[in-house]
């Protein structure tokens, strides 16, 4: 089991180096990253993008990128739109946004006809992974970017993806969390309630090759001293490895709160498509990229 982004790199270090193709790569922080990938050894790249700008950021950058492969394509939609191509026919095995906004390049992604949807009507999650200063464990986050207001059945498929990527990096039999405001159902609170029917479900193997619990609150999903403190029976056991939120404003504001308060480094993907896709906020520093290059290189 990993216990921080080191020892992913180490993982993927010793895979087949994987290609990533970036759409709309004019972008400061996804050249430096990508850079940062083929120095370490973990990726290599095509770039698709309005080619004078990206020639021209890396120049100002101070940045050799003579050997990659730089498609010209001042538009940036239509730059997504190359970039899923070449990796839905396997010219590249995975997909990274650059400088476009997520509903564009999600657009291109979920295209019916030339997207990389799965056959199947798997459900797309995002999944971020933390290595948090104050855990000795890496705590994953889902899901904080993607789906809205999830029902029961979406929730399903979210810890399904969550647990791909737990046991992507090494975790066998991940702890998963549902976490709420309170730790008992409330019919007045629909959370409640799905954390409840999720944690049945897990019970009764209806959802595989994980422990789940809730509801829980995020203190009792990651603090054995909160939930001995509160006397609460749980087999999560304030270990959480997953926490399954249970809508995007509390998702993106629990991400924000690890990465800005606690100091915690971040990579995420996009799972459910046909190939992994690496979608970053455009204020996601460059190690956050780079680690969310290597995670992808492992799902």
């Amino acid at each position: 089991m990993v216990e921080n982004f080191n020892d992913v790199f180490s993982l993927v270090k010793k895979r087949k180096k994987k290609k990533v193709a970036i759409a709309a790569a004019n972008d400061e922080q996804v050249l430096d990253a990508i850079i940062d990938a083929m120095g370490e050894g973990i990726a290599d790249a095509v770039l698709v993008g309005p080619k004078c700008d990206i020639l021209n950021i890396a120049e100002d950058m101070h940045i050799d990128i003579s050997g990659i492969e730089v498609i010209n394509e001042p538009d940036s939609f239509k730059a997504a739109k190359i970039a899923t191509y070449l990796v839905r026919e396997g010219k590249a095995d995975m997909l990274m946004k650059g400088n476009i906004q997520t509903s564009q390049f999600l657009k291109a992604v979920l295209d019916k006809d030339e997207g990389l949807r799965p056959k199947t009507e798997k459900k797309l999650s995002h999944v971020s992974v933390f290595d948090v200063p104050a855990l000795r464990r890496m705590l994953i986050l889902t899901d904080a970017a993607v789906n809205i207001a999830p029902d029961l059945s979406d929730k399903v498929q979210i810890i399904e993806n969550a647990v791909k990527v737990a046991k992507a990096i090494g975790i066998e039999t991940p702890k998963v969390a549902v976490i709420s405001a309170a730790e008992t159902v409330n019919p007045n609170m629909q959370s409640t309630i799905d954390a409840a029917l999720l944690s049945k479900m897990g019970d009764r193997g209806q959802i595989k090759g994980c422990i789940i619990d809730g509801p829980l609150a995020f203190d009792n999903a990651i603090s054995k001293n909160a939930i001995d403190h509160k006397n609460i029976k749980s087999p999560v056991e304030g270990e959480a490895d997953i926490i399954v939120v249970p809508n995007i404003e509390t998702g993106n504001a629990l991400y924000k709160a690890l990465v800005y308060t606690a100091n915690a480094e971040v990579g995420g993907v996009l799972v459910g498509a046909s190939s992994p896709v690496i979608l970053t906020s455009r204020a996601d520093s460059t190690e956050a990229k780079l680690n969310s290059i290597a995670l992808a290189s492992l799902c």
